[in-house]
Order: structure tokens, then sequence, then C-alpha cells
């Protein structure tokens, strides 16, 4: 689960985003920043933990 916390959050900056949109909320830059803050550290936290993975377990390389 640990994997796919990056995936989420940069949906829930997407979700706040268009939610923002919708209800007309775009006059309020703190709106924008928390959603953008969320894509953006989102990604950078997917390929953070994506990078750490090893890709192959050292038993199964033996």
């Amino acid at each position: 689960m640990r994997l796919y916390y990056g995936i989420m959050a940069t949906i829930f900056g997407a979700l706040l985003l268009m939610l923002s949109y919708l209800f007309g909320w775009v006059d309020y830059n703190w709106v924008q920043y928390i959603a953008i803050l969320f894509m953006v550290g989102g990604i950078c936290g997917h390929i953070y933990v994506n990078y750490k993975k090893p890709v192959y377990d050292e038993e199964e390389a033996k």
C-alpha cells in the first residue's frame, strides 16, 4: 500500500483543483497552492518510493 501513497496524493490534488473550479474557489489562491503541493509532493514521493524499491530480491538472484 505504501507504493500508492504518492499516486493517491496526486489524485487528491487533481480532485481538489477540479472541485475548486467547480465551486468557484478560483479567487482563493491557498486552495490552488495546497492542490499543487499535493500533486508535486505525490509525484516526487511516488518516484522516490519506486526508486528505493529493489528490482529483484537478493534471494532470487542466487
